[in-house]
């Protein structure tokens, strides 16, 4: 079977309109970023498959509607597929300069076709402001393909910068041709090759977003699975996680590791009088006021009731039993309300250090918990450190 221009726009128009039907219908429970995102493309999709449908009956409207019409909804098109992916990305969305690079197409484009007209300047024009499109894009993608969990990213990468080197090609044939066709329309080997290359694009750029969209959540479920819901610290799953890569970092620099083992004082006390959502909200007070006393590359985590958990890389003893002090004395400074009224809390600590030369970080955990043990022993609100392993 022959395939003409209009043909291959015709298919490539119901591709698009597919591709956005599902994009938009698969995501319509969600709220997100990423479902923003998706749902933008989805819009982008439907707007492009408009500028595809208009070229597949070129045959029925005058040139000059093909070539403005067409060109604004596929210029739409991608300024929105720039913003829809930076949306699922997190990134900075440049809504300025997308649609900068749309109008000043839009306007170059419209030149060359009425003021002066010219074919091969006039593609030259358009490809130009779709290559920085698509250079924005690959912007927002790059560094994707470095990581393990993003390889919708490189998908993605790749698709637009084959997109480059198709709009590349497309310019170097058509100046070099001795009889350049004068309009996307024209029966010509560069026109269908371009029209049928460039509708494979929606769909490689589509699935990538599906791709990434997957990814995203499965970041997500990984995430929530290591948090805990209540404090939004982590909880005992992500701590094992995280001692393990503390310990091996600090095997590899030679460094010790302290552990804190923090609990609160008769907070059974403080449920029983006033219930346990107000014991919630001192819960969140409590780890407000541990967060606030560590350093960046500490870490804290929930390990059951009111005990907590502090990790903190490359200290010495001396600054281990400081930083504890601090929360110690944070906490008791600290004047928490319930039911209306102010509470007091304190809390006991046990100190421990882990030596890089540990196997795991269970020992230190013991020893850690052995000293809490002591420091409730001995009166609570105080810190107590356990002898070296």
């Amino acid at each position: 079977m022959h395939l003409n221009v209009e043909t291959l726009a015709l298919i490539n128009g119901g591709q698009a309109l597919v591709l956005a039907l599902l994009l938009w219908f698969g995501t319509r429970n969600g709220s997100n970023n990423a479902v923003q995102g998706l749902r933008m493309r989805a819009t982008a999709l439907l707007i492009e498959a408009c500028g595809d449908f208009i070229l597949a009956f070129d045959f029925k409207l005058s040139s000059l509607t093909v070539l403005l019409v067409g060109n604004t909804f596929n210029l739409s098109a991608q300024a929105l597929t720039i913003v829809a992916l930076r949306i699922v990305l997190n990134r900075t969305l440049r809504w300025r300069e997308a649609i900068a690079l749309g109008v000043a197409g839009w306007l170059g484009v419209t030149y060359f076709a009425t003021v002066h007209p010219d074919y091969l300047l006039r593609v030259l024009w358009g490809s130009v402001f779709l290559s920085c499109n698509a250079a924005l894009n690959i912007a927002a993608l790059w560094g994707g393909c470095s990581k393990r969990d993003t390889r919708a990213q490189c998908l993605l990468l790749w698709a637009y910068l084959l997109a480059v080197a198709l709009l590349v090609w497309r310019n170097v044939t058509l100046w070099t041709a001795v009889t350049p066709p004068q309009g996307i329309g024209a029966p010509t080997v560069v026109n269908v090759v371009y029209v049928f290359l460039l509708g494979m694009q929606p769909l490689m750029a589509s699935v990538g977003f599906l791709l990434l969209y997957n990814e995203i959540l499965q970041r997500e479920l990984h995430d929530l699975a290591r948090i805990d819901p209540l404090t939004g610290v982590t909880n005992r799953l992500g701590l094992l996680e995280a001692s393990e890569t503390l310990l091996a970092r600090a095997r590899s620099r030679r460094e010790p590791i302290g552990v804190l083992l923090i609990d609160a004082d008769h907070f059974k006390s403080i449920n029983d009088r006033f219930g346990h959502d107000d014991g919630d909200r001192v819960l969140l007070e409590l780890v407000y006021s541990i967060r606030r006393m560590l350093r960046t590359g500490d870490l804290v985590g929930r390990v059951g009731g009111e005990e907590f958990l502090v990790l903190s890389p490359s200290v010495k003893e001396a600054d281990l039993l400081a930083l504890a002090e601090r929360i110690r004395n944070a906490v008791e400074r600290t004047s928490f309300h319930i039911a209306g009224q102010a509470y007091t809390l304190t809390v006991s600590i046990g100190a421990a250090i882990a030596d890089p030369g540990e196997l795991d970080m269970m020992g230190a955990r013991r020893r850690a918990d052995t000293a809490l043990y002591e420091a409730k022993r001995a009166g609570r609100n105080c810190v107590m450190i356990s002898a070296t392993a």
